[in-house]
């Protein structure tokens, strides 16, 4: 732990705090499972007529996180004009509740009125037809709304695009109770995990000898390999990157198809569609207790960010076995992803 103290500074530069959540391949494996759901429904008939020409649920999974920066390729007029009316648009994809909480409340701490689930209860009513303007204060168009609740289903399903961490600062997991207690002195935002870092290395060590090989990873010649690894990024991909390996799998469609071959058992969502986000955020809240479950923040230390702004991290600890059981828990999310994305839409579209 002290080596990794001494190292947080230099790794900082490379700390990355997107949140994208499950990646490419995960979001892709959730659209692919409810492309699957959907074959022959009527869902799969109202689905097309808002799509383009070869689109898919899986070809358009990754459209919100693409339209954050270039690394899709160049921006399309279609997401210019949607970043241009949405300049709040990344804040769409995440809450952040504490993960010691039950439930997800409107107006409780770390909620916003642009977070996951109010944009997922906006975009349902969209596609559902109602057209009172309080429901779509964002003005999303059918096609916007359909393109995001493919997103967002997998978003939430993520454990720490909902669970957040805020860490006092002698490194204890603590509640808050307002907005205001979160003041950067003696209470931390962890930003979704962010600011929480592993060490890469004891990581790679730990998953070597309990996780099958994948393929191997191209070197970026004249990039440093990053020595922390953020918590956030680790639930991100990492533990997508182990799901798909512990079932042999590479793709999403060879993950989708495995994932529907195991027939599993999704609990069906109950009430008006307007409460199923709420029902999500909340089964999420249980897995981010799993993802946190004897994970052990340590030392703070001050960052300065390439802007000269300050911020601070904890080094953090996870047990031995830890990629056992979060490759577990993201493999189940990712399958709930897809089953939940179906039921949504077969229930808006009959």
């Amino acid at each position: 732990m002290k080596k990794l103290a001494c190292v947080l500074a230099l790794a900082s530069a490379f700390v990355s705090f997107d949140a994208a959540a499950w990646g490419g391949d995960g979001h892709r494996a959730v659209g692919a499972i409810a492309d699957r759901l959907l074959k022959g429904t009527n869902a799969e008939k109202q689905i097309a007529a808002l799509l383009l020409p070869g689109e898919t649920l899986q070809s358009i999974a990754n459209w919100p996180d693409c339209v954050k920066g270039t690394y899709c390729g160049p921006q399309s007029p279609e997401m210019v004009e949607y970043t241009n009316a949405n300049p709040k648009h990344s804040e769409y994809h995440y809450t952040d509740v504490p993960f010691q909480l039950a439930h997800y409340h409107d107006h409780g701490v770390g909620t916003s009125e642009h977070d996951i689930v109010q944009t997922l209860k906006q975009a349902i009513a969209v596609l559902q037809g109602k057209t009172d303007p309080a429901l779509n204060p964002h003005k999303f168009t059918k096609r916007q709304a359909l393109i995001l609740l493919t997103h967002m289903v997998g978003d939430i399903h993520q454990p720490l695009h909902v669970g957040a961490a805020f860490v006092s600062k002698d490194g204890k997991f603590v509640v808050p109770k307002t907005h205001a207690e979160v003041d950067e002195a003696a209470i931390f935002d962890s930003r979704g995990g962010n600011n929480l870092l592993l060490d890469d290395e004891r990581l790679t060590r730990l998953s070597d000898a309990v996780i099958p090989p994948g393929e191997p990873k191209p070197i970026r010649e004249g990039v440093p390999k990053a020595l922390t690894k953020p918590f956030h990024s680790y639930w991100d991909s990492t533990t997508v990157d182990y799901a798909f390996r512990r079932i042999r799998t590479r793709t999403p469609d060879q993950f989708a198809d495995a994932a529907i071959a195991g027939k599993p058992a999704i609990q069906a969502n109950t009430g008006e569609l307007a409460i199923w986000p709420y029902q999500w955020a909340d089964d999420s809240l249980i897995a981010s207790k799993i993802a946190y479950g004897d994970v052990v923040p340590g030392k703070l230390v001050p960052q300065t960010g390439k802007k000269g702004d300050v911020y601070y991290t904890f080094t953090l600890e996870v047990p031995d076995n830890y990629p056992v059981p979060s490759s577990q828990l993201a493999k189940e999310q990712l399958i709930k992803g897809g089953y939940k994305l179906a039921e949504v839409l077969k229930a808006i579209y009959g």
